[in-house]
């Protein structure tokens, strides 16, 4: 019965299609880290390899080797015992005493003994076949009682052997049975391996070193702390990606350098006229019919003097002031403290101390928009000062909850833009000022619902 090609295409694919829980199942097991994996992929293969190597030895040259050497000795024990039992008493010195010579067996007749029962003794050594081979190989050849003894002398094998009138003993090397070449061959297996493995764990960690390196400057920058320019090392990709690291580091803060000292000259050019407006302002006469239009204008003009001091206050923090270590509790209640010499009613609830490495005066801008925005819209505000769970890694969080009005779930993301302000006298700038802030730091910043049932802005700070 032939398959159509279609079917055949079809059966080809879903054959060929790798199997998604096998590999889930793979990940869950494999190591995570780079360097684990690439020793994973470059000592696995090595040793199966020296596996399957020593394998082929054991199961084929060293049993081969094995049967020879100790059917050799089993031959000239069998012979000579033959002889000295067929050698009259006055010809078997003569016959030990050849044997000993030409054979290499120490050889000695114990007259009228036996044998006796033959202990236990344990394996002399249980990764070579030598003692089991020998046993075999003495029983085909040698027709007599016989005991083996491999641990009394270190140097030689015991042999001994029941004869009619006595007990025949034999002494034989062990080097007759083992071969340097089974040392030379797991030395080479071992050591190579032991080798290559010491060679690739001491390459892949100055090659893991460099990627972690990388890593880290590119996390640490990404909060917010220039370390400075990181030092390529390692392989020639890595190098390149730390190349282009630093090069995106330098346009990252020629840009925010640019943008900082524009904003800066445009909101100090525009307090110049502003002054003058207002200068222009007072010097107007005021009449029953002008009275309103100069208030108003007096407002606006009041209005854009304030953006214009937050730009400049925003660009002073984040154009020159360095990341150090500073307690986010003593900035907290420093702005808490402001916020009530405004005439606000702020309760605090917060830890003793809580180190953390910020950029002081932004931060301190940055709460004291936050509980700002409160003050114009909450009689009572609640700040929360909560620690990371752990100390070596996590987040502090900064919550400040308020009575007020709130803003609606679908108008919290506009709130955050510049220039978007739910009150008549705000610039729209707090908000969005605080945000800049908080990333600037590695951080987020976001607005819910407060227990209180106005607003809550959390603020997240990386430690």
């Amino acid at each position: 019965m032939s398959v159509s090609r279609p079917a055949r295409a079809t059966w080809l694919a879903t054959l060929l299609r790798p199997d998604k829980s096998l590999a889930r199942r793979l990940s869950a097991v494999l190591p995570r880290g780079l360097l684990a994996r690439v020793l994973l992929i470059l000592l696995l293969p090595l040793v199966v390899l020296q596996g399957v190597a020593l394998q082929l030895f054991y199961g084929g040259h060293l049993d081969v080797i094995s049967r020879r050497l100790t059917s050799g000795l089993a031959g000239d024990v069998g012979f000579v015992s033959v002889m000295v039992e067929a050698a009259s008493p006055e010809t078997r010195p003569f016959v030990m005493r050849e044997a000993q010579w030409r054979l290499g067996l120490a050889l000695s007749f114990e007259p009228d003994a036996a044998l006796g029962p033959i202990p236990h003794r344990p394996a002399w050594m249980r990764l070579l076949p030598l003692e089991s081979d020998l046993r075999s190989a003495l029983s085909e050849r040698l027709a007599l009682p016989f005991d083996v003894d491999w641990h009394s002398d270190p140097n030689v094998i015991i042999i001994r052997a029941q004869l009619d009138d006595g007990v025949l003993t034999f002494e034989a090397s062990r080097r007759r049975l083992i071969t340097t070449t089974l040392y030379v061959f797991v030395i080479w297996l071992v050591g190579s391996a032991v080798l290559l493995a010491v060679v690739a764990v001491l390459f892949m960690k100055n090659q893991v070193r460099a990627i972690r390196r990388l890593a880290e400057a590119s996390e640490t920058f990404g909060l917010g702390r220039d370390n400075g320019p990181i030092k390529p090392e390692g392989a020639r990709e890595v190098r390149q990606a730390a190349v282009a690291f630093n090069a995106m580091r330098e346009r990252i803060l020629r840009f925010v350098n640019q943008r900082t000292e524009m904003l800066a000259g445009i909101s100090h050019d525009l307090r110049t006229p502003l002054t003058r407006m207002r200068l222009e302002l007072t010097m107007l006469p005021r009449t029953p019919e002008t009275e309103a239009d100069i208030a108003a204008l007096t407002q606006d003009v009041e209005e854009m003097e304030r953006m214009v001091e937050a730009y400049l206050a925003f660009a002073r923090g984040e154009g020159t002031e360095a990341a150090r270590s500073a307690d986010l509790v003593a900035i907290v209640s420093e702005a808490a403290a402001k916020a009530r010499r405004s005439g606000a009613t702020v309760e605090l609830e917060m830890p003793e101390s809580l180190p953390l490495r910020l950029r002081s005066d932004a931060m301190a801008r940055a709460l004291g928009n936050l509980l700002d925005n409160a003050r114009r819209h909450a009689r009572r505000i609640a700040v929360t000062v909560r620690p990371p769970a752990s100390a070596e890694r996590g987040w502090a969080e900064v919550l400040v909850d308020d009575d007020g009005p709130g803003i609606p779930a679908a108008q919290r993301a506009e709130a955050f833009k510049p220039f978007t302000s739910g009150s008549a006298t705000g610039t729209g700038l707090g908000l969005a000022i605080a945000r800049d802030v908080v990333r600037a730091h590695g951080g987020e910043i976001a607005l819910e619902e407060s227990p209180m049932g106005g607003l809550r802005a959390r603020m997240r700070l990386p430690v």
